[in-house]
């Protein structure tokens, strides 16, 4: 059968607070922002691995603190002050001496206004690599909440709704399938869903199983998917 072209359109993720779903594994990490007037020094940093749902907490907390959300290498381009700021993917700047230097002094503006700070990250700011050492020992002063890798309620439901952000439905078989194969990593688990998306649409048809077992062969390296 043809195929049609496909475009790597990016999907319109849900990031509202109903769209996140609490488990064991990111529950901790949910109160402590939850909870962000305490933050000790008025700052938290959020950490876990890419597809974790970092961007989706920090949109949740925006939503609540009136946050602004930018990447942290293009914080030198803020021209005026929020209530609230999002810096994301800060680890990116560690090692530009420019950067850094356009984080720290951010920072330093940020507190003295009283301004809260949620950064994200893949690991802890110690393992960044920072060279300012300014910087790295205000960093050390934040709080520090963790996403851990997904149990399986929510492998379950990151799956649904990552389809669901691409229009994609899947059925209970599906799901199942996919459980009991799927590496418990989260960026696995976009990588399969954007490439039974892109199966299905180069046949012009919904996903359907042979989609899903292709895909976990792609993935997870899996020929018996």
């Amino acid at each position: 059968m043809p195929r049609q072209l496909t475009f790597d359109l990016p999907p319109r993720p849900a990031m509202g607070r109903d769209d996140f779903f609490v488990s064991v594994a990111n529950m901790s990490a949910v109160a402590l922002i939850d909870g962000w007037r305490d933050w000790p020094h008025g700052k938290m940093v959020l950490t876990g691995a890419p597809g974790a749902g970092k961007t989706h907490l920090a949109h949740v907390w925006a939503a609540q603190s009136g946050a602004r959300i930018v990447a942290a290498d293009a914080s030198h381009d803020l021209t005026d002050l929020p209530p609230a700021l999002v810096l994301e993917n800060c680890e990116e700047v560690a090692g530009d001496a420019a950067a850094e230097e356009g984080l720290f002094h951010l920072h330093n503006a940020c507190v003295a206004e009283g301004i809260p700070l949620l950064f994200t990250a893949a690991t802890a700011p110690s393992r960044w690599g920072l060279r300012l050492p300014d910087l790295d020992s205000r960093m050390a002063q934040a709080g520090l909440a963790h996403i851990d890798p997904p149990d399986d309620q929510l492998l379950m439901m990151v799956l649904v709704k990552q389809a669901a952000d691409r229009n994609m439905a899947l059925t209970p078989n599906m799901l199942s399938h996919i459980t009991a194969r799927m590496p418990r990593d989260f960026a696995a688990i976009t990588a399969l869903i954007k490439r039974a998306d892109a199966l299905a649409l180069s046949e012009k048809k919904p996903v359907n199983m042979a989609h899903i077992r292709a895909a976990l062969a792609d993935v997870a390296g899996d020929p018996s998917s």
